[in-house]
């Protein structure tokens, strides 16, 4: 086995805006084990400004694994704690490795028909209007369930979309998921769930900032919307203080980023804690390429929620990777009848 690592640019179609601002194009690394034709792939998803491990050292710790990795294999998780992104991305890279190097992770999960894993339809913060005609679309596809990222514009505006919603859809019919990303203040937070309990509010993301549990868990207690934690998981690494993360605050629910979260290993860890709890869990995407989503939907698909999950992403770049997944209202769907193409990943390759 012979291992590199090769930095990649993905580029959006249309600029997305998120609470960190606007995005045009969004680095990832690719770690590649190679033998003769046998080719395996693991995504390491640094996420700037959100991951733990988006320090400067990253490349000099992928150097590191990779040249470890050959002799070691999954002996170098052991020293990756700390870097939640290249975990995933190891584990990732060795379970398709003892796989053959075809993609197939988890193989159970794949059926005669392939398999599918509901998805909610994701509305980008901007502009009402920019807003609303995302939610048009989205409901004239037919989506059931519909996930508006929150706190970019004036509070009235965001109910005055939930309320166009609401005025052709019941709850029964469609579902509304929101993600504050910490936009409200713990003073208003409260009151302001207490307006948003009218439009029938699946759940909402992490309504206050990351790293204020005393007022989390009264949020989680007093709310009359179901409370899910995100960027609230980032960065803790023991099992102690994940098991502290949850007696303390109480959520109904986590969302679980795996490449933020230590891959697998720490997805099973959050899931297992907050069931025990018997909250419930949505695993989400974090803006990967088809590589490390379709790790993250092979591992989804193994697990059972009543929720659908956040798996949409794969449709954002100019230059993702042809896969077997496609998107639609119904989910995300994996087609045996269709094949990966990597020529755009050799074609940068080449270039370095």
């Amino acid at each position: 086995m012979n291992c590199s690592f090769q930095k990649y640019t993905l580029n959006f179609k249309q600029p997305g805006e998120t609470s960190r601002g606007v995005l045009k194009q969004k680095e990832t690394y690719f770690i590649l084990a190679k033998e003769g034709n046998k080719i395996a792939y693991g995504e390491c998803n640094r996420f700037k400004g959100l991951s733990s491990d988006d320090r400067p050292d990253y490349e000099e710790k992928l150097k590191e694994i990779v040249e470890r990795i050959p002799l070691e294999k999954e002996n170098v998780l052991a020293d990756l704690a700390e870097w939640p992104s290249i975990y995933f991305g190891v584990e990732m890279l060795l379970k398709d490795w003892e796989h053959g190097g075809k993609r197939i992770l988890f193989p159970e999960v794949i059926k005669e028909d392939g398999f599918h894993i509901p998805t909610n339809g994701l509305i980008w913060m901007g502009e009402k209007e920019s807003m609303k005609k995302q939610i048009q679309q989205k409901l004239k596809e037919g989506f059931v369930s519909i996930k508006l990222k929150i706190g970019a514009i004036d509070f009235q505006s965001e109910c005055d979309l939930m309320q166009y919603i609401r005025s052709q859809y019941s709850a029964d019919e469609v579902e509304i998921r929101l993600d504050a990303n910490g936009a409200f203040s713990k003073e208003e937070a409260l009151e302001k769930l207490k307006v948003l309990e009218k439009y029938g509010i699946n759940y909402i993301e992490q309504p206050i900032r990351a790293g204020q549990w005393e007022e989390m868990a009264f949020l989680a207690a007093q709310s009359p919307i179901p409370i899910a934690l995100d960027e609230e998981l980032i960065g803790i690494y023991s099992l102690s203080e994940k098991q502290r993360t949850i007696d303390v605050i109480q959520p109904q629910l986590l969302i679980l980023k795996p490449a933020l979260i230590g891959g697998f290993h720490g997805t099973d860890t959050w899931r297992s804690l907050i069931e025990r709890q018997g909250g419930s869990w949505v695993i989400t995407s974090a803006l990967e390429s088809n590589i490390g989503l379709n790790a993250i939907a092979q591992y989804t698909a193994q697990g059972h929620t009543r929720y659908a999950q956040g798996l949409g992403t794969g449709q954002l770049y100019t230059n993702n990777f042809s896969s077997p997944y496609t998107v639609d209202a119904t989910g995300l769907h994996y087609h045996l009848d269709k094949a990966w193409d990597f020529s755009l990943l050799r074609s940068e390759e080449r270039k370095s």
